[in-house]
């Protein structure tokens, strides 16, 4: 059996690794709800506003486990790192040595970089299913996140991520909500980051090569009492 599971993730850091050979088809909007979600447990949130090309979805208090903030150019290979950090903790690499069923979807936050050839900042999280939410195993070289009420914007597009589409997808969706009170609350949430940081989540195993969805998510501030 842990030959098999050994042989499973080199399959696995073998497909994130060559994403690349798949280019992603824009999807040009939110209209999936991701397939993953009805195997494997993710986060709940609420729809609270659908517009051209966007959703606004007011995520309810969770833990997420994060990796520390990993340095490169490529965010696929910063998410393949931080994947097998991961990938080792619910495998029970962690301080009560338990192990924790997968969930979906994993995220990567993006500190995009000043240029083309510098290093951005990547930090890659999982969700933490609801039977562990109350006291998750600690685990040396990760954190503990914590998520009140958290308002994202929310954009899809489908095939394998790629470090080329993240920038165009990105883009989009802030273009989307401009002119609208949400993408005011956008440009105010980010006002003092030199570029705008974003996350992007992946929801379905690298051995499926159909119905993939993927998302690039803003977070931002918002009073619940506005909300439409």
């Amino acid at each position: 059996m842990a030959a098999f599971d050994l042989l499973k993730l080199s399959l696995l850091l073998n497909l994130l690794s060559s994403s690349n050979l798949s280019p992603s088809n824009n999807a040009g909007g939110v209209s999936v709800f991701p397939p993953t979600c009805n195997r494997i447990e993710c986060p709940s949130y609420d729809v609270i506003h659908t517009g051209n090309g966007f959703e606004i979805r007011r995520y309810n208090s969770s833990a997420w486990v994060s990796t520390q903030p990993i340095d490169d150019v490529s965010f696929v290979s910063a998410t393949r790192k931080g994947f097998l950090q991961l990938f080792d903790y619910i495998q029970g690499k962690n301080d009560y040595q338990q192990k924790i069923e997968m969930t979906g979807p994993v995220i990567t936050e993006v500190k995009p970089s000043d240029g083309p050839f510098c290093a951005s900042s990547f930090i890659v999280s999982f969700y933490v299913p609801k039977e562990n939410q109350a006291d998750p195993p600690p685990a040396k070289g990760l954190n503990l996140q914590k998520w009140g009420l958290t308002y994202i914007a929310v954009r899809q597009f489908d095939g394998f991520v790629a470090d080329e589409d993240l920038g165009e997808e990105a883009a989009a969706l802030y273009a989307s909500v401009g002119g609208t009170v949400w993408g005011n609350a956008i440009a105010k949430s980010h006002a003092g980051e030199a570029a705008t940081d974003y996350i992007v989540a992946q929801y379905n195993s690298p051995f499926e090569f159909r119905n993939r969805v993927n998302e690039i998510w803003l977070t931002f501030d918002w009073k619940d009492d506005l909300a439409m």
